[in-house]
């Protein structure tokens, strides 16, 4: 008999990197190279994907991979597309793949300029709500009453008292064609949004949602429950938006209340051992609540918002 012929897809992000156990980063990472193909460069800031894939003497990439300063990201990857486009290289892309803290925060002026511009660069913000790779401070993305380093809960804090920035909103105002919301909990519907980024021209973003056990604090094999409790709670809601309309949405199947979401992880303990934490649960669920109703996202589908695909 003949052996069977070997079909598996070779990895473009191996072993060799020092992620932490369980960590949504690295899963993502490796779910959109095998969406994107090894017809790319990469480009990441600082941050913890950049500090644990570039130990000395290893490296798990298996694409061509630029590393730069917190800042500078989007420019350095329209820089790589321009130099891509003289070259008459157009099939090659250009991918980013940065952290909340230099999407969100330190890096955003950078990304604004690149969408304004229109540079044919895909970004992806793998989104794990705080600037973990120098300890856990609180960012744009980290959602409110998370504690963190710098928004510590006790006597006088519930812990972070702002909302989440609205990135996906505000980067779609910029005019941009493709951006989507995905979660490392869902890899299919993740790499199916990736894939149909990679098909299109200009400026496209799409943000994952990438739960990190060491400063969220859960057990490590929990990563994907966690991350499927966020999205089925209603906090994270996973969707499409093309031209500045909403075009699809993943639907919950069954409603979680957001406490147990935020009971799996010990950033939101205080609001279980405070009087003040029910008002708080209350706030956020509300949130959840109008993220249903805002984004469709329970309910019969329809032609206009059609469910992805799950799994």
């Amino acid at each position: 008999m003949g052996s069977k012929k070997n079909t598996k897809m070779e990895s473009l992000f191996v072993s060799g990197h020092r992620a932490c156990h369980g960590c949504g980063l690295a899963l993502a990472v490796r779910h959109i190279l095998e969406a994107t193909g090894s017809n790319v460069i990469v480009v990441s800031p600082t941050g913890c994907l950049e500090t644990f894939t570039s130990p000395y003497g290893y490296s798990p990439w298996r694409v061509p991979w630029i590393h730069h300063v917190f800042e500078n990201a989007p420019a350095v990857a329209s820089g790589v597309w321009a130099a891509l486009k003289a070259q008459g290289r157009a099939d090659t892309r250009v991918v980013v793949i940065g952290g909340d803290g230099a999407t969100f925060d330190i890096g955003f002026g950078a990304l604004s300029g690149m969408l304004e511009r229109g540079d044919d660069v895909l970004y992806i913000c793998t989104d794990n709500g705080a600037y973990m790779n120098t300890g856990g401070q609180r960012s744009g993305a980290t959602p409110a009453c998370a504690a963190t380093t710098t928004h510590p809960a006790g006597k006088y804090s519930v812990g972070k008292t702002e909302k989440k920035k609205d990135l996906p909103a505000i980067v779609a105002a910029h005019g941009v064609s493709y951006v989507a919301t995905a979660s490392v909990a869902y890899l299919r519907d993740l790499k199916k949004k990736v894939k149909k980024a990679m098909t299109l021209n200009g400026p496209r973003y799409i943000q994952i949602d990438t739960p990190c056990p060491s400063a969220w604090s859960f057990a490590s094999h929990l990563t994907l429950e966690i991350g499927r409790a966020g999205v089925n709670c209603g906090l994270v809601p996973l969707f499409e938006m093309e031209d500045g309309n909403i075009t699809a949405v993943r639907k919950i199947k069954k409603k979680l209340p957001v406490a147990d979401y935020l009971k799996s992880q010990k950033r939101y303990r205080h609001l279980f051992e405070d009087d003040r934490g029910p008002i708080e649960v209350q706030k956020l669920q509300a949130l959840a609540d109008k993220n249903i109703e805002t984004y469709g996202l329970m309910g019969v589908k329809t032609n206009e918002q059609n469910q992805s695909i799950d799994c």
